[in-house]
């Protein structure tokens, strides 16, 4: 088991997910020989009691960093949280002690049935009320503060009651959680519903972004409708570098710190090595905006 006094914090640089194709080039290559400071694990990935995952991810976390990004909790559903599935995270939070464990503003549970995919909630109190029992119940059974991620969204909701950083900001006032902010969610998101992301970024709770995510996404035209499909299946966009390097920007001049930054890939995986080149690009951004003397963005 992994010593509960870890580092407090992810570092704040850039980090990559953990594949299993990768695990044997890390451990060779060693701490001084990757370009990434932390990895994130599904945590999902790891639920059974043994086996070569386990003894992977303990050889990985013994030299880096680690966080847990759940893509099953469900947090948004009203039946309340999946006890066992919950009982399987804490036993993982409890075996790695990662610096942090984060989920989404989605659910994909109804009457015992799991969907495959994050559906997004809806805009109303009662949703709100909903994520933030759930959101209570995890973080008392972990015992540690969890991030929530906004989601990719592809339909606008009919009858909101409020914009979806509203419902962020709710959430984080009234059950203490953190936000990861996912800047491609932003550009999918926006770019689907026909929205501004500049205003979407300039509306979110920064003061509570604890990480942000990055990644590449594709287009397709359906019905002559342009269509942004949250994939993690190529490099970063370019819009997505501009609206990573505007947040930065942001979260500088009002005095926060540079915040540990995901690289996603999750189809069409890369090379180790290509993928730690758009870490190298996230690294070099998140330096030179501390570097540079306060700019008004807004």
């Amino acid at each position: 088991m992994i010593s509960a006094d870890a580092a407090p914090g992810l570092p704040r640089r850039a980090g990559i997910g953990l594949k299993p194709q990768h695990y044997a080039d890390i451990l060779r290559a060693g701490p001084q020989g990757l370009s990434v400071g932390w990895f994130e694990a599904h945590p999902e990935n790891y639920m059974g009691a043994g086996g070569p995952p386990h003894r992977w991810l303990t050889a990985i976390r013994e030299h880096w960093p680690l966080s847990l990004h759940a893509v099953g909790l469900s947090l948004g559903s009203a039946e309340g949280v999946d006890p066992a599935h919950l009982t399987r995270l804490k036993a993982l939070v409890d075996r790695y002690q990662p610096q942090m464990v984060s989920d989404h503003l989605a659910w994909s549970q109804v009457d015992g049935l799991y969907l495959n995919d994050l559906l997004p909630v809806p805009l109303t109190a009662t949703a709100r009320d909903v994520f933030a029992d759930n959101i209570d119940r995890v973080q008392a059974a972990l015992k540690r503060r969890i991030l929530i991620e906004n989601p990719s969204v592809y339909l606008r909701w009919t009858g909101a009651e409020m914009t979806e950083t509203d419902l962020l900001a709710d959430l984080v006032r009234r059950t203490g959680c953190g936000l990861l902010l996912d800047v491609n969610n932003v550009a999918v998101s926006c770019g689907n519903l026909g929205a501004d992301p500049v205003a979407y970024l300039r509306d979110f709770p920064m003061q509570a972004v604890e990480e942000i995510h990055l990644a590449g996404h594709a287009v397709r035209v359906v019905e002559g409708q342009m269509i942004r499909l949250d994939d993690h299946g190529s490099p970063v966009s370019p819009d997505v570098w501009d609206l990573f390097a505007l947040t930065l920007r942001w979260m500088r001049d009002r005095g926060l710190p540079p915040p540990p930054t995901l690289i996603e890939w999750d189809t069409d995986v890369p090379s180790l090595s290509r993928w730690q080149e758009e870490a190298v690009q996230a690294n070099h951004l998140l330096s030179s905006v501390w570097q540079q003397e306060g700019t008004d963005d807004r």
